[in-house]
């Protein structure tokens, strides 16, 4: 069945193909267009909301040290109560010491509980500091949060209207371009596709305008545009490697092409008229 579809789009002229990839290409710009209307929002809320993650994720952080901080700063206080008893009980002793020996032992150990109580007090201060600095940080990551909350939702407003508004149109287009591809003959649709992808505006097939190529517009010589113009044969651009066509070969009733003699004629007669009355 495959192949006989292939044989049969195989036995369309050179102008029916062209015609179905001109008209293919036009499908799926107008796509395009309604993706650049869309833009960059969808990566903008999937940024915001990869980056609200990371917040709650920071945020949770923060919590969990402020609390280690404070656990820590307890801890000391504890140390520096139980501290400040053995050193009192050791002063208290040395009133009924009984020799040299116990003196010097004492000593030591008031000594020893006072160095005690200092280094608490240092790690109190140093906490103290980390817990200012981490609540400071918390503040501006839940603001920052709460900032980013709000621009999402906007984000995810704006989003949700355009998909709602062109949603339809967009499956729409998309059908017509999934049936019109069944019309291309696998060579040539995987062709067109190639261009497209490689092209920055995703145009693969463009018409001649004012004698250059639509797409690159670099200049077509005479005698290529004849050959464009003749249908006979695929023509792709030097430049670019865009497909080329006239741009009448959609006009299947000679609608546009009769519109465009009358429009010169009407030029030539104005032309001639400007010349009588200048003569």
């Amino acid at each position: 069945m495959a192949t006989e579809i292939n044989e049969k789009l195989q036995s369309l002229t050179v102008e029916e193909k062209l015609q179905n990839l001109y008209e293919l290409q036009k499908i799926d710009s107008e796509i395009d267009k309604i993706r650049t209307i869309r833009g960059e929002l969808p990566l903008e809320v999937q940024d915001l909301e990869d980056e609200l993650i990371g917040l709650g994720t920071r945020v949770e952080n923060l919590k969990k040290d402020i609390t280690t901080y404070k656990e820590e700063i307890s801890k000391r206080k504890i140390g520096i109560e139980e501290a400040t008893i053995k050193k009192q009980q050791a002063e208290e002793k040395l009133n009924n010491i009984s020799n040299s020996r116990e003196f010097d032992s004492l000593n030591k150990a008031i000594d020893y509980q006072g160095m005690e109580i200092e280094l608490h007090q240092k790690k109190i201060r140093d906490a103290q500091r980390n817990l200012a600095d981490k609540e400071v940080a918390l503040a501006n990551a839940e603001q920052t949060r709460a900032e980013r909350q709000v621009e999402l939702e906007h984000k995810k407003s704006e989003l949700d209207s355009i998909v709602a508004e062109y949603h339809q149109k967009e499956v729409e287009l998309s059908e017509r371009s999934s049936k019109l591809a069944t019309t291309i003959e696998d060579r040539l649709l995987t062709a067109y596709k190639k261009i497209r992808h490689g092209a920055r505006n995703g145009l693969a097939v463009v018409t001649v305008d004012r004698n250059a190529c639509g797409g690159c517009f670099n200049n077509i010589p005479p005698q290529r545009q004849l050959d464009i113009c003749s249908h006979k044969k695929i023509i792709v651009c030097e430049y670019c490697g865009r497909i080329l066509v006239d741009k009448y070969i959609c006009d299947y009733d000679g609608s546009m092409r009769k519109a465009d003699l009358e429009a010169m004629e009407s030029t030539k007669r104005k032309s001639r008229r400007s010349k009588k009355t200048e003569e």
